[in-house]
């Protein structure tokens, strides 16, 4: 008597599922169009990437970048009459509990001279922004030299470079910031994010010279040297483009952390000095009216939030978009459909059975 076979069930058929879905998804991609498919399914990432480029481009075009004039009817350093002792003037819609919704002239309120709070954040978002990105530009270029270098050549040039990270990651990051800070600062925004990147590459450059030591050893680069490929071709056309995705993911979070640095130094009054304006000076300026006029620095507190957040959100999705061990939970309905086409295809094979199979089956059971 024969026992009928039944198919195994639990989580080896459910993980079985989930990798055939995966595949059937992925299936005649490339990687790049792979990578940008997970990205764009990570909700947090896009909500992240949303909420940062609306907030780029209401500080780019309200006030102005440079010589080029903005929509807003105020600059940072107008000083109009105070107005309602400085209260905001924008309201909430009447469905949550406001008399209708209204901007105003002065939606984020002013200071104690008259100056528009919502022109002051606006341009400190601007100089938050250009710190973040030119201090992750800085930290990726030095980290990836030097991570690189390190990782590809080895011996006597590992020993000094490594050497050399430790040592500028032995001074704790807000001392030797508060001192480049105090000293930059007070020349340009520009110049303090230069000087911060130059000592915020040395995670990045541990992590490339992991991924490159890993690399290295791999068949693709013994094959490009035996086709006589020189070093700088095998690191920037072979070994580089394969450690991209640990890159971009780990330049993304530093610049996450970049702008908190900022603040904070900037609140400590070691960042950016007057007469440019960012949100950790703002919060430093206004400190004092916490008490009376909290609406001076719930403003910038907001956006430094916002910012940090978001660029969190999207380094998550790029982390999760560049591993491949990272998986995607199909829903229950397509992991219905999968099951339905495996017992469809296990009931055709089974139907196609040859005769003579049968025959000796036959014989062997008697």
């Amino acid at each position: 008597m024969s026992i009928p076979m039944t198919p195994p069930s639990g989580p080896p058929v459910d993980e079985h599922l989930e990798n055939e879905i995966e595949l059937k998804e992925v299936e005649g991609l490339s990687q790049g169009q792979i990578v940008r498919r997970r990205f764009f399914r990570h909700k947090g990432a896009i909500l992240g990437l949303v909420m940062l480029g609306l907030t780029t481009l209401l500080a780019l075009t309200s006030v102005g970048v440079g010589p080029v004039p903005g929509w807003w009817q105020w600059t940072p350093y107008q000083t109009p009459s105070v107005v309602d002792a400085g209260r905001p003037s924008m309201s909430l819609p009447t469905w949550l509990g406001g008399s209708g919704f209204a901007i105003g002239d002065h939606p984020f309120g002013q200071d104690e001279i008259g100056r528009d709070i919502f022109a002051r954040v606006m341009a400190g978002v601007q100089t938050s922004l250009m710190v973040m990105v030119v201090i992750g530009t800085v930290s990726a270029v030095i980290g990836i030299a030097v991570g690189a270098a390190s990782g590809f050549f080895r011996g006597r040039y590992d020993t000094v470079l490594m050497r050399l990270t430790d040592l500028v990651i032995t001074v704790p990051t807000i001392v030797i910031g508060a001192v480049i800070g105090k000293i930059a600062g007070g020349v340009s925004g520009l110049v303090f994010a230069i000087a911060m990147g130059l000592i915020l590459w040395t995670t990045l450059a541990r992590l490339v010279r992991g991924e490159f030591l890993s690399l290295r050893e791999r068949e693709f680069v013994d094959a490009a040297r035996v086709a006589g490929a020189s070093n700088m071709r095998i690191i920037f056309k072979h070994i580089l483009p394969n450690a991209i995705g640990t890159v971009i993911v780990s330049v993304t979070l530093l610049m996450s952390s970049a702008i908190l640095l900022e603040t904070a130094l900037s609140f400590l009054g070691f960042g950016v000095q007057q007469p440019e304006i960012s949100l950790g000076q703002l919060i430093n300026q206004y400190q004092q009216a916490f008490a009376t006029r909290p609406w001076l620095f719930w403003w910038p507190g907001l956006f430094i939030v916002v910012i940090a957040l978001s660029i969190n959100f999207i380094g998550d999705g790029l982390r999760d978009a560049f591993d491949p061990r990272q998986k995607r939970i199909p829903s229950e309905r397509k992991m219905a459909k999968a099951m339905e086409a495996d017992g469809s295809a296990a009931r055709a094979n089974a139907s196609t059975v040859r005769p003579a199979d049968d025959v000796r089956n036959a014989g062997t059971g008697s």
